[in-house]
């Protein structure tokens, strides 16, 4: 089981920006709920809103009704609302994993180019830290290195823009990001697996809870996909060892068994014992 990445203190954050508790409990579930109800109403959707905003649908029937919505995978009902987070402290590594993300998601990033980082910071991943001490050592020196050697650049004259290629991938950086839900929910769904880089898992780790201070039915549906899903499809876990859920092949190996043992149930009796139970 790969170790959580919490139990480092990484020196990164994520914050959410907007929106706070009171808009999402005033507007936003009754925004999705809206959403949800025009398909299946006469009433329109300024209507179904008030009514929703103002008390006289309960909230209780509204989250059940995006509830059911969301697991029969019924997306767009939730690509109206949006999470603007400000992330800080992370590293080049994460960011180049992060702006993978392309969907329903904006991200605006500090530039290298522009930004003079006369006390640049780095990640430490957690296994160097661990390391045998001169092993350790000879990665702190090379980072120094890198950084020292960037700041004999600037002084000499060299432009930031191509100082910066002696930067390391652990250099830190910040971004802003913002997402609709249903990519949020996505991006949680492959980077809250255990299988994700340990750096980009703890980024969505806090990034659900920061969704859950605001709103705890919203951030229940930030999981690893193995969770709505029911079974495990990342072909690095075939062998089991992560326990969350367990892997397709398992369940369809055990369907098929299952499956075997009802047709040998229904099968018919050969022609030959047929005629001889109708003998009297």
């Amino acid at each position: 089981m790969p170790r959580n990445p919490g139990r480092h203190d990484l020196g990164l954050r994520a914050s959410l920006l907007f929106p706070d508790r009171e808009i999402v409990e005033r507007y936003y579930v009754p925004l999705v709920y809206t959403a949800c109800r025009t398909c299946y109403s006469e009433l329109e959707p300024d209507e179904i809103f008030r009514r929703a905003v103002d008390g006289r649908v309960d909230p209780d029937r509204q989250r059940e009704l995006i509830g059911r919505v969301i697991e029969s995978g019924h997306g767009s009902t939730i690509e109206h609302i949006v999470f603007t987070f400000g992330i800080s402290g992370v590293s080049r590594t994460l960011s180049h994993q992060l702006v993978r993300h392309r969907a329903g998601v904006a991200f605006d990033q500090q530039s290298q180019r522009y930004v003079k980082y006369k006390g640049a910071s780095t990640m430490e991943p957690g296994s160097i830290a661990e390391a045998e001490p001169a092993l350790r050592e000879r990665y702190e020196g090379q980072i120094a290195g890198a950084l020292d050697l960037y700041g004999d650049l600037l002084a000499a004259g060299i432009p930031g823009e191509d100082a910066r290629f002696v930067f390391p991938n652990a250099t830190r950086t910040n971004l802003v990001m913002t997402a609709n839900f249903r990519a949020l929910i996505h991006m949680s769904g492959l980077r809250l697996c255990t299988m994700a880089q340990w750096e980009i898992r703890r980024l969505f780790q806090l990034i659900r809870h920061e969704i859950f201070a605001v709103s705890p039915f919203l951030g229940s549906f930030l999981a690893p996909k193995c969770v709505p899903l029911g079974y495990c499809d990342e072909a690095g876990n075939r062998d089991g060892h992560c326990p969350i859920r367990p892997h397709k092949d398992a369940v369809l190996a055990a369907w098929a068994e299952r499956a075997k043992g009802s047709r040998a149930g229904r099968e018919l009796p050969a022609p030959e014992a047929a005629d001889a139970e109708a003998t009297p």
